[in-house]
């Protein structure tokens, strides 16, 4: 499996195409759509929020839904184009009307914005107007990715393998991880989590709540920590040992590292294994009804560069967003005269769409995996030759 996406945050619309998914697998616009609602719910989202009400069009590669074998093309369309028909146009737009120009003035951009792909983005395509490169960078591009990660959870489901995540931290408020040895706890817990706004715990949700009308106030953002969770039947052996570029700890890593705002990621109990004696760290083996088990799951289900059947364990540290009403101090592209940075609309918080974005990665990941191991051109073909291995 593959994907490849293209469309800019203003422009007319979206486009997906994912390739390599076998035939036969479930596949409804809603199935999408699904994930698509949860990325745009989140106290602490801005304006953009109200406007956008994604929902995918599926233009090819699905036939009566179920998925036929061929790429599958998808398609979503940027509803505030209306207001950017000018500024965004495909075709050349006559710069001599005046009312053109103005409106091409008006939309242009050259006050770099601190934390961007702005300044680098300009100096490296040899642009001038920063709205070449903030139309793509800009975190509208996620949706494509929640729609490509979508499919990968279809097929994911068909072994019984989920993947979920919740906010476990904001604005330095919060902290700890999950406790949900079972997959009827995980389960539950991911249940519970999709009834408040910012996908958290209960017994967090006030004091998250209040750090961002905080923030709100203040005219600051926040970032903060979101756990990605693999449960279920993960088989035994997901990823390799034998080359570096195949280890599936670093694949994920990877993945989750490419999301706008991440700055840092952990596997199973990450950063704290080096703070412990290596008896401490390890998840020590016993044998429970003739099986062998482990006693916890410090690796995060990972040795080796491999999954090892336990639940994969993952967490992401978002940065705070770097456009804020209060602007920071920046300078003209053209003039080098010192402004405040540019201010393109923004949110207060994006944690939580952030951690439905990393779990889409996350399940692209593993389902690229799962197809490597299992082989197959159809899901028929695949879970016959899930049957031999040991999760």
């Amino acid at each position: 499996m593959r994907f490849l996406t293209a469309g800019e945050s203003h422009g007319p619309g979206l486009s997906i195409i994912v390739e390599g998914i076998p035939a036969e697998v479930p596949l409804l616009a809603a199935d999408i759509d699904r994930d698509l609602a949860r990325r745009q719910v989140g106290f602490g989202r801005g304006g953009r929020m109200t406007i956008e009400k994604d929902r995918v069009t599926i233009r090819g590669g699905v036939r009566h839904g179920k998925t036929i074998g061929s790429p599958i093309a998808l398609t979503l369309e940027n509803r505030d184009f209306k207001n950017w028909e000018v500024a965004m146009a495909v075709e050349p737009v006559d710069r001599d009307d005046p009312e053109v120009l103005e409106q091409l003035q008006a939309k242009a951009v050259t006050r770099l914005r601190p934390g961007h792909a702005d300044y680098p983005g300009v100096i490296k395509y040899g642009l001038s107007d920063v709205r070449n490169i903030l139309e793509r960078s800009s975190a509208r591009e996620t949706t494509s990715r929640v729609a490509a990660g979508a499919i990968a959870k279809q097929l994911l489901r068909q072994f019984n393998i989920h993947v979920h995540s919740h906010v476990t931290e904001i604005g330095g408020v919060g902290g700890g991880e999950s406790e949900a040895p079972t997959l009827r706890q995980w389960k539950d817990l991911f249940t519970s989590i999709e009834q408040n706004d910012l996908r958290c715990r209960a017994d967090l949700y006030d004091s998250l709540r209040e750090r961002i009308v905080e923030a709100a106030k203040g005219g600051y953002t926040l970032g903060g920590v979101v756990e990605v969770v693999a449960y279920g039947d993960i088989p035994i052996g997901l990823g390799s040992h034998v080359h570096y570029d195949r280890r599936i700890d670093g694949l994920l890593a990877g993945a989750l590292m490419s999301v706008h705002t991440v700055k840092a990621v952990e596997v199973g109990i990450g950063t704290e294994a080096a703070r412990q004696t290596g008896a401490a760290v390890q998840d020590e083996f016993a044998v429970a009804d003739g099986e062998i088990r482990r006693t916890s799951n410090h690796a995060g289900g990972i040795e080796g560069g491999m999954t090892n059947g336990q639940p994969v364990l993952l967490r992401a540290y978002l940065k705070p967003l770097p456009t804020m009403r209060n602007a920071l101090q920046s300078v003209d592209l053209l003039s080098k005269e010192a402004f405040e940075a540019h201010y393109e609309r923004s949110d207060t918080c994006a944690v939580p769409a952030g951690g439905v974005v990393c779990e889409a990665m996350a399940a692209i990941v593993l389902a690229q995996e799962l197809q490597r191991k299992l082989g197959g051109d159809s899901l028929g073909e695949m879970l016959r030759h899930r049957g031999d291995l040991k999760a």
